[in-house]
């Protein structure tokens, strides 16, 4: 009995420094990781401060060479205006629109041609997966809406939802603010 007991000791042990070890590695690891990605945003910080100087300067530039044949004042608001008109589009061009497709509104509107030009409509979309962000509609009872299977409502949206289809990705604008009822 007295040598299960030692032998049981050592288990504890081994187990111990097992989970010392692990620790240690993944302590390391992790630190290892956190230092290339340290690296990684100080690069990118430095870039983007360097950019806006690039961007003083240019501005700068702009404004002198406009100085010459206007008042400083003009020249400077013609800057601003400038600038401002830049900052603006270049908002617009952040922001999804239903203009520009994305990837997924490429998908849908040539499958609508297909199904238009009389090919059959695909199971599932190119990724496979489906759209996760809504699940599939439920069949419209025999009959037809409010047909005579005895089902109160069958066939009509559910108690809560509103008339009419669901708001897709593409139209949700991330800048407004969100309400819920």
């Amino acid at each position: 009995m007295d040598r299960l007991d030692h032998l049981e000791h050592l288990d504890r042990q081994l187990v111990d420094e097992l989970a010392q070890v692990a620790r240690e590695t993944v302590r390391d690891e992790l630190r290892e990781q956190t230092r290339k990605q340290r690296r990684k945003a100080m690069l990118y910080g430095a870039s983007g401060a360097v950019a806006l100087y690039a961007g003083a300067a240019l501005a700068l530039a702009v404004g002198l060479a406009l100085a010459i044949g206007l008042p400083d004042w003009a020249a400077a608001l013609i800057t601003a205006a400038i600038l401002g008109a830049l900052a603006y589009v270049l908002r617009g061009a952040a922001q999804p629109s239903a203009s520009r497709p994305t990837h997924d509104r490429e998908a849908e509107l040539a499958a609508e041609r297909d199904r238009a030009h009389g090919a059959a409509a695909p199971v599932g979309p190119p990724g496979g997966l489906g759209n996760a962000a809504y699940p599939p509609m439920p069949p419209v009872a025999p009959g037809g809406v409010g047909g005579a299977t005895g089902a109160p409502g069958a066939g009509a949206p559910p108690p809560g939802l509103a008339g009419g289809p669901a708001p897709r990705p593409d139209d949700v604008d991330p800048e407004q603010p969100h309400h819920r009822a």
